[in-house]
């Protein structure tokens, strides 16, 4: 269980904090939880907090008017979410959504503390920015490859990523449309081929890897 009380130092930018920040940081933050599946924001909706993720993984997309999803990024335990601290700075709404992918629990800032630190902490402020920069640069990585780079190098750079070292992915073509970014048809005559060269099985809601060298090599050699 995690110690809420000095959640601040679970996060390398915030435990350098001067004493007294990380003090107001504990004592005007709460802890929230939510369930799997539960949505944390979505589009049109106004951020209340800065969500400091302390357990669980979070996963950010956005909708197009046509319906189709992307993943933009996730939040894993340890990171802050970088689209609510636009949305706070900017003082706008939401333009995706945020739903928690397993069990999560977070600290949250109010807003008008999160205002007030950007304005009177420098080292709050860097943490914050710091964050930022990061993301962006992540997002503009994923730009260019939903832009530039073939479709069946993602998706065996995909499949071996979430894998995380075994060989069954519980997950649909669907799902691996939404992590691409394209159409599911266009992942299944894709998912087809690479079972057609022995590199993977497939079952209902299943992707098993057989050939992991050959995913590896094309994701190495086009990357």
């Amino acid at each position: 269980m995690i110690d809420t009380s000095a959640w601040v130092e679970r996060f390398p930018g915030l435990s350098r904090l001067e004493p007294q920040i990380k003090e107001l940081l504990i004592a005007r933050s709460f802890i929230q939880e939510v369930e799997a599946g539960a949505t944390l924001f979505g589009p049109g909706n106004s951020p209340e907090n800065m969500l400091f993720l302390l357990e669980g993984s979070v996963r950010v997309q956005q909708v197009s008017d046509t319906g189709h999803e992307i993943v933009l990024y996730r939040i894993h335990a340890g990171e802050s979410c970088v689209l609510t601290t636009a949305c706070l700075l900017a003082y706008e709404d939401y333009a995706a959504e945020g739903v928690a992918e397993t069990a999560v629990q977070a600290a949250a800032i109010p807003r008008h503390v999160f205002d007030d630190l950007v304005v009177q902490s420098k080292p709050f402020r860097d943490f914050v920015f710091a964050a930022f920069a990061k993301r962006i640069t992540d997002l503009f990585r994923m730009i260019d490859e939903v832009a530039f780079q073939r479709l069946d190098v993602r998706l065996a750079h995909k499949l071996i990523s979430l894998s995380d070292g075994g060989d069954d992915l519980l997950i649909t073509h669907q799902k691996l449309s939404v992590e691409l970014g394209t159409a599911r048809e266009v992942i299944s005559r894709q998912l087809q081929e690479f079972q057609r060269r022995g590199w993977i099985a497939q079952a209902r809601g299943r992707v098993s890897i057989r050939n992991r060298a050959q995913l590896v090599e094309l994701a190495d050699h086009h990357a």
